[in-house]
């Protein structure tokens, strides 16, 4: 997919003169150019697309979930589940999450702040959830824009409530 991803965009650029030219224009004369920040695109981890690679981990329901029924028991283990995504936002490892549907079982998401799968399996075998049996992880390679690095940073300026309030 990575590949693919990587001839589509580089495809789609190099078809931009062509597609200029046919309504009568030149590339420069049909946008401003973009305000780049080498210096950001370089601490975010840029690549020349403005892209970079993580890891995304898709939460699903797990052998456990129905035989933890326990409400307090449940209650502690999200705690550590919430309380351990805190750490690895903290850390600069888990870039983004959330809560899926739960559609075909699954229930969550990560998207974690490295290339490497098994690295992204260290950190997130320390959550209660994996830990328990209530949630399995599937993991696959992501390519995706170098700004998701700046989604934590925005969202403690958004977030009126912390999560359990």
């Amino acid at each position: 997919m990575f590949h693919a991803l990587r001839f589509l965009v580089s495809a789609a650029l190099l078809a931009l003169p062509v597609a200029c030219a046919s309504a009568g224009k030149t590339p420069a004369a049909t946008a401003t150019p973009p305000a780049y920040d080498a210096a950001l695109a370089e601490r975010l981890g840029a690549d020349d697309l403005g892209m970079r690679s993580y890891v995304l981990a898709i939460l699903k329901t797990g052998p456990q979930d129905a035989a933890i029924t326990d409400k307090d028991q449940r209650a502690e283990l999200f705690a550590g589940h919430f309380s351990n995504m805190g750490r690895l936002a903290e850390d600069g490892k888990l870039v983004l999450a959330g809560p899926l549907g739960g559609e075909d079982g699954r229930r969550g998401l990560f998207i974690l702040n490295t290339a490497y799968i098994a690295t992204a399996q260290e950190w997130v075998a320390s959550d209660p959830t994996i830990e328990a049996g209530i949630f399995t992880v599937d993991y696959s390679k992501y390519y995706g824009s170098a700004a998701l690095m700046q989604v934590n940073e925005v969202h403690a300026k958004i977030q009126k409530k912390g999560i359990g309030e």
